[in-house]
């Protein structure tokens, strides 16, 4: 297993790192490397909702004996089900490799905001879909712009802060 960790890290790194140059100037590669993983949680996040909304849930109301959950709701529970094991993995192994913090407390400290930004995302599908009456894949949409505002600074400041690398 830890050799299956060695290169899936190695080649995450060396796939990233080879497109570094460009933005050397303007990025330091840590922030380019929090971007590229943020980046790739998120577009595995977009690509995820409408298939498990349309395809996998069908649209439909899921029910877990006396509690009933819309299928927006449902779908972004599913999809957090997926991305946040793999944003953990990337953020702790590829971001912030060096972080002075121990596992267990970047993991409790990633929990913590994730959560956090998982009842952001419910709060603004239910405001977006449920209030303003708005299709929920364009609303899941806008509402991934405003929470990866939250999580960035969060996870910078709060989750890795023992890095004084990303500082």
């Amino acid at each position: 297993m830890y050799k299956i960790h060695t290169l899936l890290k190695q080649s995450i790194l060396s796939t990233i790192d080879f497109f570094y140059p460009p933005f050397r100037r303007f990025l330091p590669l840590q922030t380019f490397r929090y971007a590229a993983c943020g980046g790739f949680n998120l577009g595995l996040s977009i690509v995820l909702y409408p298939l498990i909304y349309n395809f996998i849930l069908e649209q439909s109301i899921v029910y877990l004996g006396p509690i009933v959950i819309s299928a927006n709701i449902a779908t972004l529970f599913i999809a957090f089900l997926i991305t946040f094991p793999i944003g953990f993995y990337l953020s702790m192994f590829v971001v912030f490799q060096g972080s002075e913090l121990s596992k267990k407390i970047q993991l409790f400290r990633y929990f913590v905001v994730v959560i956090i930004c998982l009842i952001l995302n419910y709060a603004l599908m239910k405001l977006f879909v449920g209030v303003f009456h708005w299709w929920p894949t364009p609303s899941y949409y806008v509402n991934v712009v405003l929470v990866t505002a939250f999580s960035y600074f969060s996870q910078r400041y709060f989750s890795f802060k023992g890095n004084q690398a990303n500082h």
